[in-house]
């Protein structure tokens, strides 16, 4: 390649110009005020901006000028929407860069934090007056847990805040005062492997400086605040429904070398709104030695939440087999709850066969509880009375989540006078359902109601073809009132408030084509069948005023990401729309289609394994497969080159690639973008592979790209982020796997994107990995001969 290898360069104009395309605002909505905010984020980050300084420790990532996350995204204007107007909110400072939005419970106030240089501010804004103002200064602690702050009610925030007189971060001796020691005596740890862990006393010290906080009250009218309690490391904090207690989830040491702060030892204690602590409800060790299996939990209370249709009621759940997924058990988690005041052992309540996944409430008489079970991808959907739990379950859905054709969509809810969400009825006393409306025809998202006593659906609405609506959500229920977001092929997603009763609707914003030199860009909803049967889709893209009889047969960028699953038929089913409107990403493979590709994105890469039989048993011959029924497809519609086709595919789509490099000659070359492909480097499972390497050694090694690379043939362009944090694709997998090529004597390449994660943010780094994927593709692909 010809361009000063040292310094970021630019791909075509045309692409760099859609990457520059200022990005389409978010919209916010709330369901009792009606008030609507646009949300305007600003284009992508500068290289400077992405390599400021950043400390990494116990699984997180964050600025130590701001005690804030160093990689999070932002917006940067927030406008209110009245009548046809959008107004611009007051007060705001130039280059704002605000995140954490959340309403106030009446919904005619929002609060949000603003990053400065040298810490994080919170702010609210009125949207009545579309001003806003400052309620702190910059010493919000945003490092860990959820929402830096939460809303006790319309004129109280709590927050957490650095503590008055923290003073300097810890500073680390250039002498050690001895060696870093771990030791395991006949415990099973086994652990996948988690990036950015704690390596010493030091990491620890500095883990405890930068996440202990203080909580404050504020009142957003006066700005007065007072303390509640001591300082402490507060993972999360969350008020009960009547705004009385608030449940503190602290991180107490020995703080762990081998697993993410999520896993340390933890105390849940119940603190009245003042920071009286009531009680302690939990004590729970450091979850280090989870056993293997996707449906494992740690030991002990877990999962606590409030009910929401309670002033103040305390659940949390137990597993009853260990935590672990092998024990043959009769209930695998009993859940437990507690009343204020809090003064009383905890109770039982329901139980569930499957793993708990969670609650949805209604009153004392209805709520739904969810289970599953990850070896047959199983879900049950269950009703039961909270105040009689015993003897109520009764189960309404007992299904594969594979299956998308028979999903019955999500239960839908509202807020109640807690503000908080519990399920939506209308006045006969039915439920909601929003689905995707999954079909051979392509998603067709719909809104049923449910009859909780006959056990049955009635169909409200439906979207049609030419275009694809999604329900967003229903604001009112007896009427019913849907916000939606309607596109097409050619129209971008825009959003209305329909009335089905009166069949009117009224549009809430009005966003103009983003890329208007590509309004004639589109795809067609390939469908295909594999060798042995199973149905496949892929959407194609071809370049604007493409005439296949003038222009010939074209070369192709074919990009995937492989997919597991226990069910041939739930594989095959089609799960996009051919309706859908082309919105670009700066990772996405289509911007190739202005530089004269063809290219087939998403092309269908199920790894099936039925029964007892693992998926990855044949990964290798169902990904061969599946690209061969691709290429296959393409190439008989006469578009492809059959010459002149390359693969492609980020983290395991780049492994996936690299595998059918070694495995096939079905390709001109191959891209390849931070990526795994050493799979002993990732002995206790991968994506979704649960045994470990000693389990399945030869599975693990067939599949890894590392142990057969002599067998590649065609041209790799491998990019990787040099701060990689994804479990398994740290960067040391493609330097190795680089030089592995390297001394086969293959053609290859390693770009290493300074300060870059998993994916790629700042503008340079987008720009550079974008010219070398057209570089690399115009070298070994569309310049090959015919």
């Amino acid at each position: 390649m010809q361009a000063n290898e040292n310094t970021y360069q630019l791909p075509p104009k045309i692409i760099a110009d859609l990457i520059d395309a200022a990005p389409v605002p978010s919209i916010s909505l709330h369901s009792k005020s009606r008030q609507i905010l646009f949300l305007q984020r600003p284009n992508l980050p500068s290289i400077e901006e992405v390599a400021m300084e950043e400390v990494r420790l116990g699984g997180i990532r964050l600025n130590p000028r701001t005690n804030g996350s160093s990689r999070s995204y932002y917006f940067n204007n927030i406008f209110v929407k009245k009548g046809e107007k959008r107004i611009r909110m007051k007060g705001l400072p130039y280059k704002a860069r605000i995140e954490n939005i959340s309403w106030s419970p009446d919904g005619q106030s929002i609060a949000f934090t603003l990053t400065r240089a040298r810490g994080i501010e919170l702010w609210m804004g009125d949207c009545t007056t579309q001003t806003t103002k400052k309620l702190t200064d910059a010493r919000i602690n945003d490092t860990i847990g959820q929402l830096p702050y939460s809303w006790l009610n319309n004129k109280t925030l709590i927050c957490k805040m650095i503590p008055e007189g923290r003073g300097k971060a810890p500073t680390q001796s250039t002498v050690p005062k001895g060696p870093v020691i771990q030791e395991n005596t006949e415990r099973k740890t086994a652990h996948r492997t988690f990036q950015d862990l704690l390596k010493n006393e030091y990491d620890k010290a500095l883990f405890e400086y930068y996440t202990t906080s203080q909580l404050i009250r504020v009142n957003i009218e006066n700005g007065r605040s007072r303390k509640i309690n001591k300082p402490t490391v507060i993972s999360t904090f969350v008020p009960s429904p009547d705004g009385e207690y608030l449940r503190i989830t602290k991180l107490e040491r020995p703080f762990s070398y081998v697993v993410p702060y999520s896993r340390f030892p933890q105390k849940v204690e119940l603190w009245t709104n003042l920071g009286k602590k009531v009680c302690t409800v939990a004590e729970i060790p450091v979850a280090d030695d989870i056993p293997k299996g996707f449906d494992a939990v740690r030991k002990g209370p877990r999962s606590f939440q409030w009910r929401n249709d309670q002033p103040a009621s305390l659940y949390w759940t137990e597993a009853q087999d260990e935590g672990d997924p092998t024990n043959e058990v009769s209930i695998r988690d009993q859940v437990f709850y507690l009343n204020a005041p809090f003064d009383k052992k905890p109770k039982k309540s329901i139980a569930t066969q499957f793993r708990f996944g969670g609650f949805q409430w209604g009153d004392g008489k209805l709520a739904l509880v969810y289970e599953w079970r990850w070896k047959d991808r199983r879900a049950i959907t269950s009703a039961f009375a909270p105040d009689k739990p015993q003897k109520s379950k009764k189960v309404i859905f007992d299904r594969s989540w594979e299956d998308r054709y028979n999903s019955p969509g999500e239960f839908q809810t509202h807020k109640n006078e807690y503000n908080r969400s519990v399920l939506l009825r209308n006045d006969s006393g039915k439920l909601f359902l929003i689905g995707a409306g999954a079909s051979p025809e392509g998603n067709q998202p719909f809104v049923d109601t449910y009859n909780l006593k006959k056990g049955s659906t009635k169909r409200l609405w439906q979207s049609k073809a030419p275009f694809y609506e999604a329900p967003m959500r229903i604001l009112e229920a007896d009427t019913p009132l849907l916000l939606i977001s309607r596109e097409s092929k050619s129209e971008p997603a825009n959003y209305y408030v329909r009335d089905l009763s009166e069949q009117t609707e009224y549009p809430i914003s009005d966003f103009p084509h983003p890329y208007p030199h590509l309004k004639d860009l589109n795809f067609q909803l390939l469908k295909y069948k594999r060798k042995d049967g199973i149905k496949l889709t892929a959407k194609l893209y071809l370049p604007i005023g493409y005439d296949a009889k003038k222009d010939g047969r074209l070369p192709v960028l074919m990009w995937a990401y492989p997919r597991e699953y226990k069910s041939a038929d739930a594989a095959g089913q089609v799960k996009d729309s051919p309706y859908r409107f082309t919105r670009l990403h700066p990772h996405s493979p289509l911007y190739w289609v202005t530089q004269g590709y063809a290219v087939l994105e998403g092309f269908g890469m199920p790894i099936i394994g039925e029964g007892d039989q693992e998926p990855n048993e044949k990964f290798i011959q169902q990904i061969k497969a599946n690209a061969k029924a691709a290429i296959k497809k393409v190439t008989k519609m006469g578009i492809a080159d059959p010459a002149r086709i390359a693969v492609g595919g980020h983290s395991y789509g780049a492994f996936m690639t690299a595998n059918l490099l070694a495995h096939t000659n079905l390709f001109a070359a191959g891209i390849a973008r931070s990526g795994a492909y050493n799979r002993t480097l990732t002995p206790f499972g991968f994506q979704s592979e649960e045994r470990n390497f000693w389990e399945a050694t030869e599975t693990y090694m067939a599949m890894s790209p590392f142990a057969n690379a002599n067998k590649i043939n065609a041209p790799l362009l491998m990019i990787h982020g040099e701060s990689d944090n994804n479990a398994g694709t740290y960067p040391m997998q493609s330097e190795r796997f680089y030089n592995a090529l390297k001394g086969l004597g293959k053609t290859a390449r390693l770009v290493m994107l300074p300060h870059e994660s998993h994916g790629y943010r700042a503008r340079a780094s987008v720009m550079h990995m974008l010219w070398e994927m057209t570089e690399w593709l115009d070298r070994y692909v569309k310049g090959r001969a015919h």
